[in-house]
């Protein structure tokens, strides 16, 4: 049996991103808290599988390869020795190890009670789990169950992968975008199947450390809620870096050959043949084991959890934010829905809804980042824009460092120049969007950045370049 009841304010079910700010945040205003969690180390896909991992793994393979120095006037930094996979996750390992400690730490330091174990609902309020290790502190041991009683829940289980059916993942040769961090060596050949954000970084990172990468992806474009001149300048840069695509197949077969090698049948009867396949096929909820249906929630496809606009499923008490609801399944998204969902849960003041404009940032080589209108939304809308356009090489900034390929784009109405999107590509695209983002959230116009002085050099000076392009337009225009 069970030991009896432990009674919480709330319970967290996950120790992702989400799941450690939404107990953070119940911490704040002096609820008792309990995170269990099914991994033995804390940090969820965004540290232990996905968001840090990648991005570290992103990061050394920029640096081994020179990548940002090699557009520089007699620099020649390009990789020189065949790097090991030791070479490229020991900054990552490392990383990971001190950030989940970091966090468990920080949960403790709260007065939220951690647990290492598998969870499921025994009715709405009821959680029941079984200890996959003995938490400090406490007498519960391995393998011993506990039911916890919360007055309110908090599911942000995140997600996993999905796998293909009829796919040989045991062969070694093929790899989801969890399992490509355990590759023993880094292949001279690589098939990514799957032209969305994790199989674009991922192509990026290999293709940066000499890898031949194809990537097989069903429609006719990367990435293709980016702004369509964004992912053309992507797509022309990924070309450019030694990258095949196979637009409009589908890969009808996997065959592989040993653990090394794997012969990838597309739809139209070509073969590709390579050492290593990563299958990008998309994400799931992780609440397969949740037992969701005795807490009395229905499941959505792919085992996502319907919320309404302040993260409460169905059932009024239990909320659920990050991966496990579904899109956009941002790390910096799902912490801002949990924070969200708590507030409502256990504040007396006033509850806005999460603001609409929130940036996506993706980390292939080079970065963008993202926020508001594209031009594609614009036209279906038929509102009326105008386009100002900065290069990085047009700054001073972009010339020293060596960026070629970088580019802002801002989108104004014509009405009142009121700023309505923002894209870049290139260095530090993912940092100077946010310079765009809060001026979004201020209703700014395109004089705002006329007016503003920008340090020199810096790269987010070319606001005052792509604005001054958009205000030249509407002179004309008059």
């Amino acid at each position: 049996m069970p030991e009896a009841l432990k009674e919480y304010d709330l319970i967290v079910l996950g120790g992702g991103p989400a799941g450690i700010v939404g107990a953070a945040v119940a911490a704040r205003s002096g609820k008792s808290i309990a995170l269990i969690d099914s991994s033995e180390e804390l940090g969820g896909a965004g540290v232990i599988t996905g968001t840090v991992p990648s991005k570290t793994l992103r990061e050394t393979a920029v640096t081994l390869s020179g990548a940002r120095s090699r557009d520089l006037y007699g620099v020649d930094l390009s990789l020189r020795r065949e790097v090991t996979i030791a070479d490229l996750m020991r900054h990552q390992q490392s990383l990971q190890a001190t950030f989940s400690q970091w966090l468990e730490q920080q949960l403790k330091a709260s007065g939220a009670e951690v647990y290492s174990g598998t969870a499921e609902f025994v009715d709405s309020h009821t959680v029941r789990a079984r200890m996959k290790r003995q938490a400090a502190g406490s007498r519960l041991r391995e393998g011993e169950a506990v039911d916890f009683r919360g007055a309110h829940i908090l599911i942000a289980t995140g997600s996993s992968p999905v796998r293909l059916p009829n796919v040989a993942y045991e062969s070694g040769a093929i790899r989801d975008s969890d399992t490509i961090l355990h590759l023993r060596r880094l292949p001279k050949s690589m098939a990514v199947v799957g032209a969305g954000t994790i199989g674009c970084e991922y192509a990026c990172i290999f293709a940066e450390l000499n890898t031949q990468v194809h990537v097989i992806d069903g429609r006719s474009r990367a990435l293709p809620f980016l702004d369509t001149e964004v992912s053309d300048i992507l797509m022309r840069v990924m070309k450019k870096n030694g990258v095949i695509f196979h637009w409009n197949e589908r890969v009808t077969s996997f065959e592989p050959i040993g653990a090394d090698a794997v012969v990838l049948t597309l739809s139209s009867s070509a073969t590709v043949r390579v050492e290593t396949a990563l299958v990008a096929a998309g994400r799931r909820g992780n609440t397969h084991a949740l037992k969701t249906e005795l807490a009395g929630i229905k499941l959505g496809d792919r085992g996502l959890i319907p919320v309404d606009e302040h993260y409460r499923t169905e059932i009024p008490h239990i909320y659920a934010a990050g991966d496990v609801i579904g899109p956009p399944a941002l790390a910096s998204t799902g912490m801002e829905q949990a924070r969200h969902a708590m507030r409502q849960a256990f504040s007396s003041g006033p509850r806005t809804a999460i603001p609409e404009l929130l940036p996506t940032g993706v980390y292939t080589i080079p970065e963008i980042g993202m926020v508001g209108k594209t031009e594609d939304e614009l036209i279906r809308e038929g509102t009326p824009y105008f386009v100002g356009r900065a290069r990085a090489a047009d700054s001073a900034r972009g010339r020293i460092i060596g960026e070629t390929d970088g580019m802002l784009k801002l989108l104004f109405d014509r009405a009142e120049m009121k700023l309505l999107g923002v894209h870049a590509i290139g260095e530090q695209a993912t940092e100077i969007v946010h310079i765009g983002l809060i001026a979004m959230l201020l209703g700014a116009k395109a004089e705002l950045f006329d007016e503003t002085c920008f340090n020199v050099p810096t790269l987010g000076a070319i606001y005052k370049t792509a604005a001054l392009d958009a205000m030249g337009q509407a002179l004309i225009m008059d």
